[in-house]
């Protein structure tokens, strides 16, 4: 989910509701706020199963349209996927080192928005899991005729789903880590890693925290800080081998960074 100004301001407003009117007070704050939101699972999810099942219910109840998938921010599609394009061909292209153009997998695919524009131009094949079967069933609609090159569409949960083994050349995973928690983010992305084929590449892009973790009550998802994120990646084995920040985007929308794993 995108993440604006005034939603942080929102939910920092509903964490911290004391009025703190002097200094003293304020550091106390703020030395307890980055206490708490050290791991997530300990101050910000109480109920593993609620926490999935909210956001479940969640995308249930939104719109199978580009408008939907971007919260509202339908129109920020194509400076997106210019970034995106930009960030991916890096690394594309035959030699050593390079990454392979034949399998790509689109993790929390919705309803195959980066896959039609972003993966299918560049890759021979692609599938896509997301955990909703409405989104799904509207992707076969929305993806047209080079729809016909998506050999899966997988309906699992990113904490259940399982990549097979050295598949994909690019494991995409954006604006959907936030609805995993720590450990089964780490788990994911290391059976993303055994999903992978020689020189392939795992691609993170979110919303990223200014300080610790953020969450959003309402489509039950959190915004991690990067230094949190980057202790996500260490301990799934992988290395980031190229970071960037999408740039252009309009500026109520929350900073995106977009990382390169092997």
């Amino acid at each position: 989910m995108l993440w604006t100004s005034k939603d942080i301001l929102n939910c920092l407003g509903q964490l911290f509701s004391r009025d703190m009117t002097d200094f003293k007070t304020r550091t106390t704050a703020r030395a307890r706020k980055q206490r708490n939101f050290t791991k997530m699972e300990d101050h910000v999810i109480q109920n593993e199963t609620a926490f999935y099942s909210k956001a479940e219910h969640y995308w249930k109840e939104v719109p199978p349209t580009v408008d939907g998938m971007l919260g509202g921010y339908g129109s920020i599609s194509s400076t997106d996927i210019n970034g995106s394009k930009k960030f991916l061909q890096k690394f594309l292209g035959e030699g050593k080192g390079k990454t392979g153009t034949g399998f790509a997998l689109d993790c929390g695919a919705g309803i195959g928005r980066i896959t039609k524009r972003l993966l299918l131009p560049l890759f021979r094949t692609v599938d896509l899991v997301d955990v909703t079967q409405d989104f799904l069933d509207q992707a076969q609609m929305y993806l047209g005729e080079e729809g016909k090159r998506v050999e899966n569409y997988f309906c699992c949960g990113l904490q259940d789903f399982n990549p097979q083994p050295e598949r994909y050349d690019i494991i995409w995973i954006q604006w959907v880590i936030g609805h995993l928690t720590d450990d089964h983010l780490v788990e994911f992305l290391r059976r993303c890693q055994s999903g992978l084929r020689p020189n392939g590449l795992i691609v993170v892009k979110d919303n990223v925290a200014y300080e610790g973790v953020i969450p959003d009550a309402v489509d039950s998802s959190v915004c991690r800080d990067l230094n949190l994120l980057r202790s996500i990646v260490s301990r799934a084995g992988l290395n980031i081998i190229y970071e960037e920040q999408q740039q252009n985007f309009p500026e109520e929308i929350y900073q995106v960074h977009t990382l390169a794993l092997r």
